[in-house]
């Protein structure tokens, strides 16, 4: 019983630290990369679906990323998506390809970059604490229903206790590269 809580708690935690992984990787640093469009959604046909699966990315130079859409009656609505995105970038289009030229960081645009990763960061330190909160009220429910004895759920609290920690090291770990690669000029 306590080991299934403890598991679903260690799982849970991997995949807030994983979720913040991606939320970095959005996060431009020098160089221009196709995950940085993950988050974006597109209109296609009255749907929202993820601009992954409606075309292919391609990086020729590190500013650059050519967008080909699958269906090119999709193209209006990347672009659209891709404007109204958070990125900062113009999409410009030939007919058969979307061009995302992305500009030369600035200081100041580095520093709010960083400034975000550090805000994505506590967000996944908040989540798993927010996870080790619910398994250990699952814990002290174990104890007060008389379940396990008191010596269990202290022993499992401080596992529990060794796991939160793992995690939120892992997302300093990541910010910390992070903010090294944003910093880098």
């Amino acid at each position: 019983m306590i080991n299934d809580i403890l598991n679903e708690a260690d799982t849970k935690m991997d995949k807030s630290v994983e979720a913040t992984r991606e939320e970095f990787a959005a996060i431009r640093a020098g160089r221009a990369h196709p995950s940085m469009f993950n988050k974006i959604v597109v209109d296609y046909y009255g749907s929202p679906t993820p601009l992954q699966q409606l075309a292919s990315f391609t990086s020729p130079e590190a500013r650059v990323i050519l967008i080909s859409p699958y269906d090119q009656g999709a193209m209006h609505n990347i672009e659209k998506a891709i404007r109204d995105s958070d990125l900062g970038v113009n999409p410009a289009d030939d007919g058969r390809i979307i061009r995302c030229v992305f500009p030369e960081l600035t200081e100041e645009r580095r520093k709010e970059y960083t400034k975000v990763a550090r805000h994505k960061a506590e967000e996944g330190r908040v989540a798993v604490r927010n996870l080790r909160r619910t398994a250990k009220q699952h814990l002290e429910r174990l104890e007060k229903d008389g379940e396990v004895g008191k010596d269990d759920v202290t022993g499992a609290e401080k596992r529990l206790d060794g796991m939160t920690k793992k995690h939120t090291d892992t997302i300093d770990e990541l910010l910390k590269h992070k903010e090294a690669e944003l910093l880098e000029v």
